[in-house]
């Protein structure tokens, strides 16, 4: 027999235990399927949210070459997603990128991999919470007539406690588990999708009628990233763009949950990622010629708009009844994600749990919903204090803190990247399918990546990056990104002297391929 012919299959063990270690965490099984998986990826990304904060912004580094840079950071994003898919085949486990990192490169560069994984999510949903929260008292406002109820979401105290509220709804529907998670986001993600295109086909409509003076006609030009004025604006523009497409993997999350677990996963991830380039590349071709990608009037690029595209272009392009439907489009996008966004750092927190990289306390799984739910609530809970004290310590903290996030997500997604080639170095010429899918895509996508973070990281530095604060002469964002990263390793340090089973490699053990969950 081959060497993949006398591989472990699921359920097989060694001596009795898990070969290589790997666990089953007692999740539901089967309880999702490729829909509802694609749909879970979609949601977490929140597409009508990250549309409406970023379409501007990109618009404004790289001008008219914005499909370009969509389509930039859309290929490092597929390259890493063919890294998770083949790494999902030998081990679905929910601990994704921190099981796997530690099964290529050993427990302490997976431990740090997980952090990154952990807290980029922690920030993510926090931004959510707010965004929601925004959106819940600007839709308000519009449904009443009132300026006073919209100028709601300027009272800090009012604007806190409907953010808790919201995190702590979107905790309890992830808490009662996955088949009530696939129910809502079947509307909500539907929802989206519907008005998105809508608003598509409508800025079409005006920019084909000349309604608007800034806007201008389509040319291939658009499509050419070679054309952006200069390295730094693409490197800038490529970062919103990279964050536009983070969080596909909360379909790897679920793997454990899914009909399939082994193949379905990546599947469904690489489904979303088709139904998100295909949205931004549809959406900002027609918003750019409806309106230009200027600084003037309703051009994207228009500094007291940018940070919230659809605000503005609802009503000029949709009119006043479908503009509304747009302002519930990003408040659904903004609320979808903020639940789904909890998949991954609960599963996270649950695999690191089991394999004692983290207290045993969040590793126990919901008898009832089968779901980490201790986990779940401890994650809601991080997020709730998290915001409350960004927002009441500087809202340019709050804004450092999420401009800081394209380092995290950058840092583990090159990890796994890497992982993967590493993990099947064996394998990578035993065919060309191997070589490419398990060595050299994600490799270059680990290397593109990895630039973006070295870039990132040299941007930061200067204090004019993100809200312009400093400490110390030190750029705050800088500060907070690799703040948070040593932070991880305190902490790891501090799990080393709890538990050094794990970090001496006997629990969760470097390895060679083999598909190695027991139940």
């Amino acid at each position: 027999m081959t060497q993949l012919e006398t591989r472990p299959q699921v359920g097989d063990t060694v001596r009795g235990r898990p070969e290589g270690g790997v666990r089953s965490k007692g999740l539901e099984k089967n309880s999702v399927g490729l829909m509802g998986s694609a749909v879970i990826g979609i949601s977490t990304v929140a597409p009508v949210y990250c549309l409406t904060s970023t379409l501007g912004s990109t618009a404004g580094e790289v001008g008219l070459q914005m499909p370009a840079v969509f389509l930039a950071g859309f290929l490092p994003m597929l390259l890493v997603a063919f890294a998770y898919r083949e790494l999902n085949k030998v081990m679905p486990d929910s601990g994704t990128s921190f099981t796997w990192t530690v099964k290529a490169f050993g427990p302490r560069v997976g431990w740090m991999c997980g952090w990154g994984l952990v807290i980029a999510t922690i920030i993510v949903i926090s931004n959510l919470a707010g965004v929601a929260t925004s959106y819940f008292w600007l839709l308000a406002g519009e449904l009443t007539g009132s300026d006073s109820v919209a100028a709601l979401d300027g009272n800090k105290a009012v604007h806190i406690l409907t953010c808790l509220v919201l995190i702590a709804v979107a905790t309890a529907i992830s808490y009662r588990g996955m088949t009530a998670t696939k129910r809502v986001q079947y509307a909500l993600v539907g929802l989206q999708l519907v008005v998105l295109a809508v608003f598509v086909v409508m800025a079409l409509q005006k920019a084909g009628s000349g309604a608007f003076e800034t806007g201008i006609g389509f040319s291939w030009s658009w499509m050419n990233p070679f054309a952006v004025q200069s390295f730094a604006a693409f490197t800038a523009g490529l970062s919103l763009s990279i964050f536009m497409y983070w969080g596909w993997d909360a379909c790897l999350s679920t793997n454990e949950e899914t009909t399939g677990s082994a193949r379905t996963p990546g599947r469904a991830a690489l489904v979303a990622m088709v139904v998100l380039v295909g949205s931004y590349l549809a959406t900002g071709i027609a918003a750019q010629m409806a309106v230009g990608s200027g600084d003037k009037g309703l051009g994207l690029a228009n500094p007291d708009t940018s940070d919230n595209v659809f605000a503005a272009l609802a009503g000029p392009v949709m009119g006043p009844v479908l503009g509304i439907a747009l302002f519930v489009a990003v408040l659904a996008s903004a609320a979808a994600s903020l639940q789904t966004t909890f998949i991954p750092v609960a599963r996270t927190v649950l695999a690191m749990s089991t394999y004692e990289a983290l207290p045993a306390s969040f590793a126990k799984v919901s008898p009832r919903f089968k779901v980490p739910g201790r986990a779940t609530v401890v994650a809601g809970i991080a997020t709730g204090a998290f915001y409350t004290v960004m927002t009441l310590v500087s809202e340019h903290v709050l804004v450092d803190t999420i401009y800081a996030l394209g380092l995290m997500i950058c840092f583990y997604y090159a990890l796994t990247a890497f992982a993967c080639a590493w993990y099947f170095r064996g394998e990578l010429f035993r065919s060309v399918r191997d070589f490419a899918f398990k060595g050299l895509l994600p490799v270059l996508g680990g290397l593109l990546l990895s630039a973006v973070f070295g870039k990132t990281l040299y941007d930061m530095w200067d204090p004019a990056y993100g809200s312009g604060s400093a400490v110390l002469g030190v750029g705050s964002v800088f500060v907070i990104g690799v703040g948070l990263l040593l932070l991880g390793g305190v902490i790891m340090l501090i799990m080393q002297r709890r538990s050094p089973a794990f970090f001496r490699g006997e629990v969760l053990t470097k390895g060679t391929p083999s598909l190695v969950i027991a139940d």
